[in-house]
């Protein structure tokens, strides 16, 4: 369980050997490479008014982003035949569900990556290094780190960033919501960005080690 003020995100990891038919090898017919992806889900009462179950659109794009980010994190090639299925529900929304989920689904994927090299079904660690993710923006013209609902309603500026250990991005989300936004206002917010991520993936190591 993940929580960034009061967003609340349940995040899971499931191992199998369903690994999608495209990534069998034509010759052998055994997969050549793993494979992680992600499924999101808000519950019905993680909203004031209740969330419908069942897909829709915005959940489709936001797993799609998680699971981008997961790979990212990760070497398919050091898990050949490995599916893990990262799980996401959001068990509270006030703001910045699909960072949360990002930051949380991370330390599911890996205590499962974790679980199968103990049980013999990898040989080698293929995780890179942490990632995760944080909402920035503009309130008032001044930029805000980790957004929740009321901020994000006002938000002239609004911006996901998902970044690696090393600094690096990983994908990058931004909209100018109510206005336009200069390449300075830009930089701020992802310098901000990276300082929030930073403590984020040192949030991961210390619930890693537990």
């Amino acid at each position: 369980m993940i929580a960034m003020g009061e967003t609340r995100v349940l995040c899971t990891a499931s191992i199998s050997s369903d690994t999608p038919k495209w990534l069998l090898d034509k010759e052998t017919g055994q997969p050549a490479r793993g494979w992680v992806t992600a499924e999101y889900n808000m519950m019905p009462g993680s909203t004031t008014d209740r969330k419908k179950r069942g897909p829709d659109s915005r959940g489709t794009e936001i797993q799609r982003l998680i699971a981008r980010s997961l790979r990212a994190a990760v070497d398919l090639d050091k898990m050949p035949g490995l599916m893990i299925t990262c799980d996401c529900d959001v068990i509270k929304a006030d703001g910045g569900t699909r960072t949360a989920a990002i930051t949380g689904a991370f330390v599911a994927l890996a205590d499962a990556i974790a679980h199968a090299r103990a049980g013999g079904l990898i040989n080698t660690n293929p995780i890179h290094g942490p990632i995760a993710a944080v909402s920035v923006g503009v309130i008032d013209g001044q930029a805000h780190l980790d957004l929740d609902y009321a901020l994000d309603v006002r938000a002239e500026v609004d911006m996901n960033v998902v970044m690696n250990h090393k600094g690096q991005f990983v994908e990058v989300q931004g909209t100018g919501e109510a206005g336009t936004f200069t390449r300075g206002e830009l930089d701020t917010l992802l310098d901000l960005a990276g300082k929030g991520i930073k403590k984020l993936i040192g949030a991961q190591r210390k619930a890693l080690k537990k």
